[in-house]
């Protein structure tokens, strides 16, 4: 009869990280840790749904994401005065 093995919940959390923060495919990171694919997936799984994906960013995304905000906003601001400037011209024609 086959044993089964026990993991750790620091173990379990490492090779979740493997997959997670290097977007290593799954059977990857199980064959190099000699665990079944399988069971990494079901611990990925269980990761993913208790960190939902908005956690997931990384810092380099996360400054990504914060100069585009930025840039949203500058542009906005423009386009606003852009659309009353035009409206200004346009009644000064009239």
């Amino acid at each position: 009869m086959a044993k089964y093995r026990k993991f750790t919940p620091e173990y379990r959390e490492e090779a979740v990280k493997q997959v997670v923060e290097t977007a290593t495919p799954i059977a990857e990171v199980a064959r190099s840790l000699g665990i079944n694919p399988g069971t990494l997936g079901n611990w990925v799984n269980q990761y993913r749904k208790e960190h939902p994906v908005s956690e997931e960013l990384s810092l380099p995304d996360r400054a990504r994401l914060r100069e585009l905000e930025k840039e949203t906003r500058e542009l906005r601001l423009e386009n606003a005065f852009l659309k009353k400037a035009a409206a200004y011209f346009a009644r000064e024609e009239q």
